[in-house]
């Protein structure tokens, strides 16, 4: 083991840990929540992430055309996520061209989308007629953080159940077809609550591997420095991967990608 594996492997439980101290410091009483809390009023309030809803009507009228997509045929490759894949379209455009558009890959990607959302679109037709050999998934990261008003979105617990809906979801809905489960993309400083969020969601979801049907796949040391810093020159905004992350990414991911499509 190098030198700059040990400092990096270091710096990912300084994460871990400082995720258990902003997440209530107890991963025992952390996963202990259920996806269901009970109001004081006795109602039963269910977990937002495992519940498929729809957006907008300009969301919507993307659904509709992923939908029409699939009804063409010819998927060998889907990408399933939010805005990390969507991207893929215009930061990534000319990896995508290089690496996946000769191989019959389409982008069922959009932005903002968090679990919940992917749910509702495959329950809608977008999985509807088509046999990938390999869906590429990573979703979640939107499930994190607080919305405008200061509320929370969806616990670390909540996430990961949502997480692992959308990959059940997939599985029934294409018993054939491999499913390439990403780590989410680190986020975000190293004080950033959501970056402690995203780094035990991971640690959860990795444990989603079957060896068979599903493969978890973290590339998140391609992304970060040794001290655990996120380069803008990679992610500028400290979420989004630019040309060069997207290169990252795909050269990352190929040797497992190239070896799930022969097998």
């Amino acid at each position: 083991m190098n030198k700059i594996t040990r400092r990096f492997q270091t710096v990912s439980q300084k994460i871990i840990l400082a995720a258990l101290l902003v997440l209530g410091g107890c991963a025992a009483n952390l996963f202990a929540q259920s996806n269901t809390v009970v109001a004081s009023t006795n109602a039963v309030v269910q977990n937002t992430a495992t519940n498929p809803v729809p957006r907008d009507p300009k969301w919507v009228a993307r659904h509709e055309g992923f939908v029409a997509e699939a009804k063409q045929g010819g998927i060998d490759i889907l990408f399933m996520g939010d805005s990390i894949t969507d991207f893929w379209r215009n930061r990534g455009s000319n990896v995508w061209n290089q690496y996946y558009a000769p191989r019959h890959a389409a982008n069922f990607g959009i932005s903002g989308d968090r679990t919940q959302h992917v749910l509702w679109r495959m329950d809608n037709g977008e999985l509807d007629g088509i046999k990938p050999k390999v869906v590429v998934l990573m979703i979640g990261t939107n499930n994190t953080g607080k919305e405008r008003n200061g509320q929370p979105r969806n616990s670390v617990p909540e996430t990961i159940e949502g997480v692992q809906a959308v990959v059940a979801d997939i599985r029934a809905k294409l018993p054939d077809s491999k499913i390439l489960l990403l780590a989410v993309f680190p986020r975000g400083t190293l004080e950033d609550p959501q970056r402690a969020q995203v780094a035990l969601i991971n640690t959860v979801i990795a444990k989603l591997d079957d060896g068979r049907m599903v493969r978890y796949l973290d590339i998140d040391p391609k992304f970060i420095e040794a001290d655990g810093t996120l380069p803008r020159s990679i992610m500028p905004d400290l979420l989004h991967p630019n040309a060069h992350g997207y290169q990252i990414w795909a050269d990352a991911m190929e040797p497992t990608l190239d070896e799930m499509m022969k097998n």
